[in-house]
Formats: structure tokens, C-alpha cells, sequence
């Protein structure tokens, strides 16, 4: 599988293809898909972007399959995965109860020619998951409340950008590329245990800031403009390329496709309407340091699906000094979800980006 993702990177890298004139008089508001989407556009031969972008995604409460259950339920009926183990009771003892994942992305794509650009970009994430413990090995009695949080830079994603079509309306190009296992994947923090003790752990898979495995990205975008109105659709799937990181683990696939329409309410002014759809698999492996009567512990509570739905605006200056640069924000909110197992409902996500290019 490694060889035949690096032979694919290859291929695509160095394929010629026939692209057009893009060359655009004036950068407007809606000459981009929403701030959410990564890769959506190619540059003109020698241009250099950078972007800022900042998300913050809310999670609360615990959903099984697509169903709320209660931290009471949790702790009463489901069974804990290391039971048997030292110190380990039989049914779970630590209920999530929300989560707020923060990260600052800085990318800068480059242009060698009008066919292929180049994107490089770097993930700066901070985790914050609240928890309650339940006293004891079983009964619902609350023992207290405590707060894990995880922080630090994230992995390294290089990739390129390549035109397959493009005429006065449309415009189709892929993405290739690699993510670079630069984030940790040991991070700690203190846990309050049901026996009232607070002790340092490794912190769960989810609360971890890297992946520990190189991953092959791959993505096809497609945009169109007609007069003020934009729409366009991407499709992503990510896979390590690796069995296990160094932690005996790795991350399961995962797919993302996305749809947007904007309108131009003027040169510097637009909206947009985005639908993303996620797909991911479970974790494949186990962290033999990563042992606790949580859901969060148990690599089978990871991946699932769900669908939300965007609401973008895009500003664009068209004269002075900062002529071009584009601040954007975008708010997402879950419409539907499905996870495996036990997880934190996922609630909104908010977006707000710098771009500037020279």
C-alpha cells in the first residue's frame, strides 16, 4: 500500500496536463469556495499565497450510534473494554461530558506554473475535554469533575495542486499529497480515577495532536462561475499509509465530500451555502499505555458519519494597499450524525481566515 501511494504521488506530480489562461483582473469576493475548503483554487505561474485560518469545534453530550444516552446509563450498563485488568471495573467509569478543539492552520501555496501549484500546511491544536467520574466500581454516585487538555503543533501536510480542465466557466484540478507525522501522539495530563486519586495518563487517541503515521491525502475539486453565482463540489480521502504508528496504532480512512453554491453580492462582497458529508473508520491497533474505564480508551468508539450544513461570507478589499486580500468566516452546524459505539456529540465548528497573495 506505502508503494503504491508514493508510485500515485509520482505519477501525478510530474504528469503534464493541458490547463488554462488563469490569469484573473481583479481577485473578487467569490473567486474562492468558502474558508472551510482546503486546496479549492490554483494559482497563476510564480504567485505565492498565505493563509491564516482559525477553527473551533464544539462538542457535548454523548450520542451511541445516533441515539443521546445519559452519563448514568454509561457508567450502569456499558461494559469497560480492560475490565480484568489491575484496578479496572466492569462497566465504564469516566463519562466525557463536552470538548472544544481549537487550531490555528497557516498555509502558503506556491505556483512553479500555470498547471500545478504547491501547498504546504502546518497545524497549531489545543483540546480541552471535561470530564465526570463516577465514585467507585459501580452505582451512580458522582465523584467529581476534572479537565484533560492537550496542545502543541500538529502533522505537516505538503501536497499539489493539478489542473485537469479548465475553460471560461469551469475548472477541475486534483490534489496530492502527504501528511507528515509531526504531531505527538504521547501526550499526558493528570485524571481524577474512581478511587478519588488524581494520577498522570496518556491521554486518550482523540485527545492526541498528531496521527504518528505518514497518510496519503488525495482530493478532486470542481468549481464553476456563472455571472454571480459560484458553485462547486470537492471530494477528499485520506489513509496511513502505514499499519501502526509508534504507539501500535493508526487512525482509520476517512472521506469528506463537499458541495457549495455563493452568490456575489458584489465585487467584494459574497455568501455561500456549503453541505459536507464525513465518513471514518474505526482505529485499527491499541495504545497499551492508554488504559481506562472511558469510552474515549477504546479504539472501537472512534469514526462515523455525519452531515452539516455551512453558512459562509467573504470579503475582499478592492483598492489601497490591501487590494486583494480576502477575510472570510464560515459557521457549521451538525445536521445529522452516526458514530461507532459511544462518543461526544459533535455540535458546531466555526471558521474565520486571512488570504493574502503576491
Amino acid at each position: 500500500m506505502k508503494i503504491i501511494g508514493q508510485l500515485i504521488i509520482m505519477l501525478l506530480f510530474t504528469c503534464k496536463v493541458n490547463g488554462g489562461d488563469q490569469n484573473h483582473p481583479t481577485v473578487h469576493a467569490d473567486s474562492h469556495a468558502p474558508i472551510g475548503v482546503m486546496g479549492d483554487h490554483l494559482h497563476k505561474k510564480n504567485e505565492w499565497m498565505f493563509s491564516y485560518r482559525f477553527m473551533r469545534m464544539e462538542m457535548a453530550d454523548n450520542i451511541q450510534g445516533s441515539d443521546n444516552i445519559s452519563s448514568e446509563d454509561i457508567v450502569t450498563t456499558v461494559p469497560n473494554r480492560f475490565f480484568g485488568q489491575p484496578m479496572m471495573p466492569p462497566t465504564l467509569r469516566v463519562v466525557p461530558q463536552s470538548m472544544t478543539s481549537e487550531m490555528h492552520m497557516f498555509g502558503i501555496m506556491f505556483a512553479p506554473n500555470d498547471d500545478i501549484t504547491w501547498m504546504a500546511m502546518l497545524n497549531v491544536i489545543d483540546k480541552t475535554m471535561q470530564h465526570l467520574t463516577f465514585a467507585g466500581g459501580k452505582g451512580k454516585t458522582p465523584l467529581g469533575q476534572f479537565t484533560s487538555n492537550s496542545s502543541g503543533v500538529g502533522d505537516f501536510k505538503l501536497s499539489a495542486l493539478t489542473s485537469l480542465y479548465q475553460d471560461d466557466l469551469h475548472k477541475i484540478h486534483i490534489n496530492m499529497g502527504l501528511s507528515f507525522p509531526t504531531g505527538a501522539t504521547n501526550n499526558t495530563d493528570e485524571v481524577l480515577t474512581p478511587m478519588n486519586m488524581y494520577v498522570e495518563q496518556r491521554l486518550p487517541y482523540g485527545m492526541q495532536v498528531g496521527t504518528g503515521t505518514l497518510d496519503l491525502m488525495s482530493a478532486v475539486t470542481y468549481s464553476a462561475h456563472l455571472d454571480k453565482l459560484n458553485l462547486g463540489g470537492q471530494i477528499n480521502y485520506t489513509m496511513p499509509l502505514e499499519s501502526k504508528n509508534d504507539q501500535g496504532y493508526r487512525m482509520g480512512d476517512s472521506f469528506l465530500a463537499t458541495f457549495w453554491g455563493g452568490y456575489a453580492m458584489s465585487p467584494k462582497l459574497s455568501t455561500s451555502l456549503r453541505l459536507i458529508y464525513r465518513n471514518s473508520d474505526k482505529i485499527k491497533g491499541l495504545d497499551s499505555h492508554i488504559i481506562a474505564p472511558v469510552a474515549t480508551a477504546d479504539p472501537n468508539n472512534y469514526g462515523g458519519n455525519n452531515m452539516s450544513l455551512a453558512l459562509g461570507i467573504n470579503y475582499v478589499l478592492q483598492t489601497g494597499m490591501f487590494k486583494g486580500q480576502r477575510v472570510a468566516l464560515e459557521y457549521q452546524s451538525v445536521l445529522r450524525q452516526k458514530v461507532n459505539g459511544i462518543q461526544l456529540k459533535m455540535s458546531d465548528m466555526l471558521s474565520i481566515g486571512y488570504q493574502v497573495s503576491f
